[in-house]
Order: structure tokens, then C-alpha cells, then sequence
């Protein structure tokens, strides 16, 4: 911004060194991923219900989450060069009208054709959340400040996690399942409103003060990234594939817990919509310490003279160790020991997510780390299908969860293994660009 600019005169001082504009967008960022966890897990609160109404069985609901997950994959190939092409502000806001729109969706179906139709459509706006928010941040924030601001905005995915088991039973005891896919559907449309009338780019920000500006744009002077490998470049890396392997194997179980948390609560201990929230919160609440946790353990171990290669796996090990109980679960009588043991295992999955995503940014250049992200991401997701289809099979012919707790518990171990034999040494997993 020039010392000419007429509206310099107009534009408030910063309230601290650097301003507070990108806070509030920081903000909105958190609110518009908790809003997309409540949507996400909603029908995951309500299966008992939907069940006991619309004659679900257990196949049919693998179904409904299978073509999320679908849904979510192709989404996370396909919208980030789309969100690079136009924009944030038009990218965000056209994610969350979809997401909003199939979330409100829901509530109009009645077949599992119908419901997997709007999740469908619901994995395909979810799956922009992150590349848009991701983007926002790297607009709005020098880098000292993006870890900060991102650790921030994933905050509100646990957020919506522990929220939706409060909301939702509330409004379902009220006014019926529909009801509740109505109210959290219509949160992203006032989300919606908030970020097209509050989000510019910070040089077109009426509210962005020079001092803001220029604090926001510091690090272009000195920025000299290198350039990103080319995207198809990218799969003759071991690395990327020890990622996506890891993510493919693990990341069902988190989607699990989302999932079908409700619904095992339900079935083992005979909880409704009227108990089992206090279970459930308590075990996203035990994820939220491991995702931090997790990040600290490596941290502190590379501290104490550990290469980062060593820290880190010690850190996926410790994690992996820590999920391996999970299958007591499905055996314990005390509902407190079943929260128990699973809280862990949810704390020990978030603090293993924590050291897998660093473990990108180790082994490629930081202009890769976004496209190496959404190859995983995509994996984690084809993953989550998979898991989605064996679940519904196992419930429908077993009728326990032992067996699906047992898988859960072993995917980790067997996620590391691989990992070690793909990548022996992180700094060596991704050559520079150009290399083969």
C-alpha cells in the first residue's frame, strides 16, 4: 500500500504488532471445519435411530458411508488445482454451499439409495475444506504464524466431533432425525454469508492496515521455495507411497470412530440418543491431547539428541503400541473401560496423524507437501470405502464388533512396517526434482 492510497486514512491502526484482520479469518476457518465435522458425523449419531425407522440393515449403512468415502476421495484429487484456479473466497464458499445443500439433503431421503446419493454429494464439498482453508492460511499469515493459524483452524474437526453428540440428540428428541440434518445443514449457509461478506485477499481488505500488510507479506523479499515436484513426478517417490500406504491402512480407523462409535455404544452397552454423548465426548476429547501429545513426542525426543528419522518412528511406534488394546473394547462389561480404551486408541490415531503429516514436509519440498497431502488423503479415503463395506459385512453376519477391533488394532503395526521398509531413512525418501 502506497503513502497516496486514499484509503489509508480510513483504515484502523493494528490492535497489536501486525494487526488482527487475519485472525478473524483465522476464525472463520475453525468454524467452517467444525461446521463440516457436525455434517460429517452426523448420520453417524443417528444410526441406531435411522435403523430402528427405515429398516437399515447393516450392509445398507456400510453403503451409505462407502459412497462417502468415494465421494471424499475424488474430491481430494480434484479440488485443490480448482481452488488454486479460482480463488479462495469463491472455492471455500462454493465447497460449503455444496456440503450444505447435501447435508440439508438428507433429510429429504427415505431408501439407502437416496441417503448415499446426498452423502455422495456431501463427500464431494467436504473434501474441499481443507485445500481451501490450507490456501487461506498461506494468503493471510507469514510463515512463523501458519502452523499456529492451522493448528488452530484443524481444532475445530474435534470441535465438531465432540459438538454434534450434544446438538444432535437434542434436536432429534425434538423435532425428529430430519430436523437435526436440517438445523446443522443450514450452519454453513450462515457460515456462508459471514465469509463472502468478511473475506478479501489482504491487499483488497478495507480493514487490513499497511502495517498488517506488510507484516502478512514478509516473508516474499526473502521466499525463495523451490519448485514443486511435478504432481505425476511424484509417485516414483517412496515416499509419497509410504504416506499413502500409512494413510490407506490407518485412516479407516479414524473414520471408524466417526462412524460407528454411536452405533457400537448402542449395540454393546445400550446407550441411546439421550446417553451416549458423554461417552463420546469424552473419547474426542482424549483426542484432542494426543494430536498435540503425538507432535510433542517426537519433538522432545529430537531435543534429547534423536535424528529426526528416529524420533519420528519412535513416535509412530509409541502410537501404534498404544492402539494395539483397542479389540478389549468390544469385550470389556464397564462402559468406562470401553471409553477408556478407546480414548486412547482415538488419542494414540491423532498422534500418530500428527507425526505422519511432519513426516511429508521432512522428506519433500515444501511446494510438494499440499499435493503429497491429497495423494495420501485420497488413499486414506479409498481405504475408509474399503473399511466401510467390511464393517457392514461383519456386523451383518457376526453381529460384533471383536473383529473389526482387531483389524483396527493391528493396521498401525503393520502401517510402520511398511513405512520403515519404504523410506529406512526420511531424508532420503524424496530426491530433489528432477531426480529418479
Amino acid at each position: 500500500m502506497s503513502a497516496t492510497d486514499p484509503n489509508e486514512a480510513t483504515r484502523p491502526a493494528p490492535a497489536s504488532a501486525g494487526g488482527n484482520v487475519r485472525w478473524i479469518i483465522c476464525a472463520l476457518l475453525f468454524f467452517a471445519t467444525t461446521i463440516n465435522y457436525i455434517d460429517r458425523q452426523v448420520i453417524g449419531i443417528l444410526k441406531p435411530t435411522l435403523q430402528a425407522e427405515l429398516g437399515w440393515s447393516e450392509i445398507d449403512y456400510g453403503m451409505i458411508v462407502f459412497w462417502f468415502q468415494a465421494a471424499y476421495a475424488i474430491g481430494l484429487l480434484a479440488c485443490g488445482p480448482l481452488i488454486d484456479r479460482i480463488g479462495s473466497k469463491l472455492g471455500y464458499a462454493a465447497a460449503i454451499g455444496v456440503w450444505s445443500l447435501a447435508a440439508l439433503a438428507h433429510a429429504l431421503a427415505r431408501s439407502p439409495g437416496g441417503f448415499s446419493l446426498a452423502r455422495f454429494a456431501l463427500g464431494l464439498g467436504e473434501a474441499a475444506n481443507f485445500p481451501a482453508a490450507i490456501k487461506s492460511v498461506a494468503e493471510w499469515f507469514p510463515k512463523k504464524e501458519r502452523a499456529l493459524a492451522a493448528g488452530i483452524l484443524n481444532a475445530g474437526a474435534n470441535v465438531g466431533a465432540i459438538a454434534t453428540p450434544i446438538i444432535v440428540p437434542f434436536i432429534a428428541i425434538r423435532y425428529g432425525w430430519q430436523g437435526a440434518f436440517i438445523v446443522t445443514g443450514l450452519l454453513g449457509f450462515v457460515w456462508l454469508v459471514a465469509w463472502l461478506a468478511f473475506y478479501r485477499a489482504p491487499a483488497r481488505h478495507p480493514r487490513v492496515s499497511s502495517q498488517e500488510l506488510a507484516y502478512i507479506n514478509a516473508d516474499d523479499a526473502t521466499d525463495a521455495a523451490p519448485a514443486p515436484i511435478p504432481w505425476p513426478a511424484l509417485f516414483r517417490h517412496r515416499g509419497t507411497w509410504a504416506f499413502a500406504t500409512a494413510k490407506f491402512l490407518t485412516d479407516p480407523v479414524w473414520y471408524l470412530f466417526l462412524f460407528w462409535l454411536p452405533d457400537f455404544f448402542a449395540k454393546r452397552h445400550g446407550l441411546d440418543l439421550t446417553s451416549f454423548g458423554p461417552p463420546l465426548i469424552a473419547v474426542y476429547l482424549l483426542a484432542d491431547v494426543g494430536s498435540i501429545g503425538g507432535g510433542w513426542l517426537s519433538s522432545w525426543l529430537i531435543k534429547r539428541g534423536y535424528s529426526v528419522n528416529a524420533g519420528r518412528k519412535l513416535a509412530l511406534l509409541a502410537c501404534a503400541l498404544a492402539v494395539l488394546p483397542v479389540f478389549f473394547a468390544s469385550v470389556v462389561s464397564s462402559l468406562l473401560a470401553a471409553v477408556a480404551i478407546l480414548g486412547v486408541a482415538a488419542a494414540a490415531h491423532q498422534g500418530w496423524s500428527s507425526n505422519l503429516y511432519t513426516m511429508v514436509s521432512d522428506t519433500f519440498p515444501r511446494g510438494s507437501v499440499a499435493s503429497v497431502m491429497g495423494i495420501g488423503g485420497a488413499a486414506g479415503a479409498v481405504g475408509g470405502m474399503i473399511m466401510a463395506r467390511y464393517v457392514g459385512q461383519v456386523l451383518e453376519t457376526v453381529g460384533s464388533y471383536l473383529p473389526v477391533f482387531l483389524w483396527a488394532g493391528t493396521a498401525y503395526l503393520v502401517a510402520l512396517l511398511l513405512v520403515q521398509l519404504l523410506v529406512p531413512q526420511l531424508d532420503r525418501a524424496a530426491p530433489a526434482a528432477g531426480e529418479v
